[in-house]
């Protein structure tokens, strides 16, 4: 597994990422010893970064308890600030709480990566201020060793680069064969921020995949013609025989202008089928057609979060 640098933290990453919300049953149960077993194929297909939250469920204690005893050979990165129950709190207090809380359940007594979870659902002032400052202070007490905020809104994280010297920023579903705004919008200013782009969602939360079918008929966060053009891009990949979440996969890690791409899932086939994906030679000529099915970014965002945030 190809690792790079994380931005300019001295610290290393894999370029796949093992996403915890699955592990944590977010999605529907999962036994126990499924979840370590994938966190255990994980490790030994080189991925190195493990993302987690307060929000999925207890996928804390889980990987914890999955990671016991291999916690030097790992970075563990957690969030703050979204809880269950759609709770938000970016004040200091709560994500000091937050931080001591997901310690223990982690079974750590330092993070690799803090971030604040889904910040374009609040009024981004405090957060970028005092919301900020906290995870300055928690960085320089050794609680976490490099510091970030989350979300889907190009605009918000567009603030975070430029109003805050953060050391990563995760955004989700910008980086697909859907949108490439994670890397027109944010991959210039980051990199002269020397700030890490993380990409997450690269198979667009199951529209780029062979459940598209069913979730064009039952519907889907996204716009509409997010939806079609996703069903387009599925049938010219069935056309040419190939596996539209292979190709989604390929492009979010290797095309996408991330240093790594969270994958979230608890099934081994899937995780070993993404770190393939990694190095994997891309078709070109399949995916320039598909890419010919690319919605218009600028009028298909998702509505998500405050709308002055978007």
């Amino acid at each position: 597994m190809h690792v790079t640098p994380l931005g300019t933290t001295g610290l290393e990453i894999s370029s796949v990422s093992f996403g915890t919300a699955p592990l944590g049953q977010l999605f529907g149960p999962v036994p126990l010893e499924t979840g370590i077993a994938a966190v255990d194929e994980a490790i030994d297909l080189g991925i190195t970064f493990f993302d987690s939250s307060p929000y999925y469920g207890d996928a804390e204690e889980r990987l914890g308890i999955a990671l016991k005893g291999k916690r030097d050979r790992v970075l563990i990165g957690t969030k703050a600030g979204r809880n269950r129950g759609e709770i938000f709190d970016f004040s200091p207090a709560a994500i000091r709480r937050s931080v001591e809380e997901s310690l223990r359940l982690l079974q750590t007594d330092h993070l690799d990566v803090l971030q604040l979870h889904d910040i374009e659902f609040v009024d981004l002032g405090p957060v970028l201020d005092d919301g900020y400052a906290t995870l300055l202070a928690l960085r320089e007490e050794g609680k976490c060793r490099a510091i970030g905020m989350t979300g889907y809104s190009l605009a918000a994280a567009r603030r975070v680069l430029t109003e805050t010297q953060v050391d990563v920023v995760l955004n989700f579903a910008h980086g697909t064969l859907l949108d490439n705004s994670l890397s027109d919008t944010l991959g210039d200013l980051a990199r002269e921020r020397g700030v890490a782009l993380m990409n997450a969602a690269a198979v667009a939360l199951g529209l780029l995949t062979p459940a598209i079918t069913r979730i064009a008929a039952e519907g889907h966060m996204s716009p509409s013609g997010v939806v079609e053009a996703a069903v387009r891009m599925s049938a010219v990949c069935a056309e040419a025989g190939a596996d539209i979440a292979f190709l989604a996969n390929q492009y979010a890690i290797q095309r996408s202008g991330a240093i790594t791409t969270v994958v979230g899932t608890t099934d081994v086939h899937h995780l070993r089928q993404a770190v393939e994906a990694a190095s994997a030679p891309i078709d070109e000529d399949l995916l320039q057609a598909v890419l010919a099915c690319r919605p218009d970014v600028a009028a298909n965002q998702w509505a998500l979060g405050l709308p002055e945030n978007s």
